[in-house]
């Protein structure tokens, strides 16, 4: 059994998106092993597929398939479950390893089944963040996996779905994984970079940044002929590339060891500290201004949006966000985030009787 906090961090999950036949997943693990850097074999048994008719995994089949390529290469296995009775067909098979899909994350009952089912298995489970944005489903679907006495459960940030697709197939919206991390401090969370980017050119650069995120792994996609796969052919690599990637992978300290460069780094925090809350003060000072012009409204009886205003508010700062160079990206939504503390300040003002 793989238990992930044994393993040096970074922990690396590696194999294909989907099994699709013994000799293509055999191929996959014994080139992953001569890697030297992998730590677990993947691979998807049962695909949950957004459109019909798209492949949805060889099934109960490919099982032993799996199985077989981790015991020639000694790699320990995981696959994804969905539903009880996969948890029942996988267990069978011998798996101690599993992982539950972004598709059922988001989905409480299918959690809590596949939590009864693994109830006094022992068996190490990884969670998916759901498809949303929604932090508390990922929390609820953790505290049902540990709530079922699983002593080993673990996240996986596959990045969030978005109706508009930019750079990534999943926007990675990394505020959220961090921000799980400070309701599970001791938890693993694994970050699957094939899923946020959705292709392989930009693999490396996520993978990266995930590990100066201080994230405790990786789950790579990999494949003997990633143009010829049956699913997600986009976003998986050979092994060899995978092999290159980590080769390039720079793994920084998480914390400082050395007491100069320590003290350095607490007195440049002591200023982000002070700055900070003197940004807080303003943020207050602004608030106590939009309150008066709340008030200014209602008496002139004027409505609390006013969109020249908002935009003309934009066009002027993110002109000075780009001086100061400040992402337009982050400016957009500090200021969206402004504005609506503004609108909930004047709305209190104009509806006080």
């Amino acid at each position: 059994m793989a238990e992930l906090k044994n393993i040096r961090r970074p922990i690396i999950i590696a194999g294909p998106c989907s099994v699709e036949t013994p000799e293509q997943v055999m191929e996959t693990a014994l080139e992953l092993a001569k890697s030297g850097r992998v730590h677990v074999l993947r691979g998807g048994i049962w695909k949950p597929r957004t459109r019909p008719n798209s492949f949805e995994g060889v099934g109960q089949e490919a099982l032993p398939w799996l199985m077989d390529a981790g015991k020639a290469t000694g790699f320990p296995v995981i696959t994804e479950v969905a539903n009880a009775q996969h948890v029942e067909l996988a267990l069978k098979a011998g798996f101690e390893n599993l992982w539950i899909g972004a598709r059922t994350t988001v989905n409480p009952f299918a959690v809590q089944e596949i939590a009864d089912s693994l109830k006094g298995t022992g068996v190490e489970i990884l969670v998916k963040n759901p498809i949303n944005p929604d932090l508390n489903l990922w929390i609820g679907a953790i505290e049902r996996m540990k709530g079922a006495g699983l002593d080993e459960v673990h996240a996986i940030h596959r990045g969030f779905s978005a109706f508009k697709t930019g750079r990534y197939r999943n926007e990675p919206m990394w505020e959220i994984p961090i921000e799980l991390k400070t309701y599970f401090p001791e938890m693993k969370i694994i970050c699957d970079p094939s899923h946020i980017c959705g292709r392989r050119d930009i693999l490396a650069e996520v993978s990266q940044k995930a590990i100066d995120l201080t994230f405790d792994g990786l789950m790579v996609e990999t494949h003997p002929s990633p143009d010829d796969a049956w699913s997600d052919a986009q976003q998986q690599v050979t092994p060899s590339r995978f092999k290159s990637i980590l080769e390039q992978l720079i793994v920084r300290q998480v914390s400082a060891i050395e007491d100069g460069f320590s003290q350095s780094l607490d007195t440049l925090r002591e200023q982000i500290n002070s700055i900070d809350n003197e940004l807080i003060k303003l943020i207050g000072k602004r608030m106590s201004i939009a309150s008066e012009i709340g008030l200014f409204k209602k008496d002139h009886n004027i409505t609390i949006l006013q969109p020249e205003r908002w935009k003309e508010i934009k066009d002027l700062q993110t002109e000075t966000a780009t001086e100061v160079g400040l992402s337009i990206k982050f400016i957009v939504k500090y200021l969206e985030a402004i504005h609506q503390e503004s609108i909930r300040h004047q709305t209190a003002v104009m509806n006080k009787k």
